[in-house]
């Protein structure tokens, strides 16, 4: 069987509620590229700070196995490859080699040459990826701060169970997009690192989509824009809101005047204007 090359490895990554679904999207309608649901593997891989003795022992989280059998079985609908993982694996080491490899296959057996993981919160473990998934490349996405604090406060009264079980409060989503910032900022000056804003997309799809095909090393074809609404059907989800317009609009900006007194846009701004964009534009 023929084997991907490691450039073919991408990730795309950012803040929740950023526009990653449809450029994922967009990329997915590519004929070289395919694409997932979210796999959230490294974000339930690694266990949080209260299963310290496993995250000291590089052991995967409580919460691990589980999420691997649902996104299998439930969302690509190929439970048989669940096989193909140790029964004796123990260490997160053994379970990326493995995981990795799968997507290779899944990627060749489609007659694909490349393959895009996309979970927004993957931003997180960008150092942990980089080391263990040989010639990564990472795409990183950036959206207005008003309009992603606007998604986030919606989307988790609306759908609140994939998102910890809790409405999020204002601080958290707004502490949820700086972070996200201060993180792009810290890897974008590296050679497989790119970035590329979500107002950009909107408003001139073909550039930007052509400066991602050059960084991933592929042609552009009309395909992307002709066929992301097709590409979006099987990475999409309505049930936790993760959804694709039919056409490339930005209307965000009006949901952050409708849901928030002014009060709280005031409180909003004043936040986010403390955050030192300036790399954007030295970058």
């Amino acid at each position: 069987m023929m084997k991907l090359e490691s450039k073919t490895r991408l990730f795309l990554v950012g803040c929740p509620r950023s526009g990653t679904t449809l450029l994922q999207s967009m990329l997915a309608a590519h004929p070289e590229i395919l694409s997932f649901p979210e796999t959230k593997f490294f974000w339930n891989l690694i266990p949080l700070y209260k299963e310290r003795w496993r995250r000291k022992l590089k052991m995967v989280s409580q919460d691990f196995k589980p999420r691997l059998k649902k996104f299998f079985v439930e969302e690509i609908n190929r439970g048989e490859l669940l096989e193909k993982f140790s029964k004796f694996n123990v260490l997160r080491s053994q379970y990326t080699r493995q995981f990795i490899h799968i997507l290779d296959e899944l990627t060749v057996s489609e007659g694909k040459k490349i393959w895009l993981e996309k979970t927004p919160e993957h931003l997180l473990y960008i150092d942990y990826i980089e080391k263990n998934v040989p010639g990564v490349k990472f795409i990183h996405i950036l959206r207005n701060g008003t309009d992603v604090v606007a998604s986030l406060h919606e989307v988790t009264q609306k759908y609140p169970e994939p998102w910890g079980g809790d409405c999020w409060n204002l601080n958290l989503c707004i502490r949820r997009w700086i972070e996200a910032a201060e993180i792009s900022r810290q890897h974008i000056h590296k050679s497989n690192h790119i970035l590329v804003r979500y107002e950009d997309i909107v408003t001139n799809p073909q550039v930007e989509l052509v400066k991602l095909c050059q960084f991933i090393g592929i042609n552009f074809t009309d395909s992307i824009l002709q066929d992301y609404r097709h590409a979006s059907e099987k990475l999409t989800l309505q049930s936790v809101g993760r959804t694709v317009k039919k056409e490339i609009i930005n209307s965000q900006s009006e949901k952050f005047q409708k849901l928030f007194n002014e009060s709280e846009r005031e409180y909003i701004i004043k936040k986010l204007s403390k955050v030192d964009l300036s790399w954007l534009i030295n970058g």
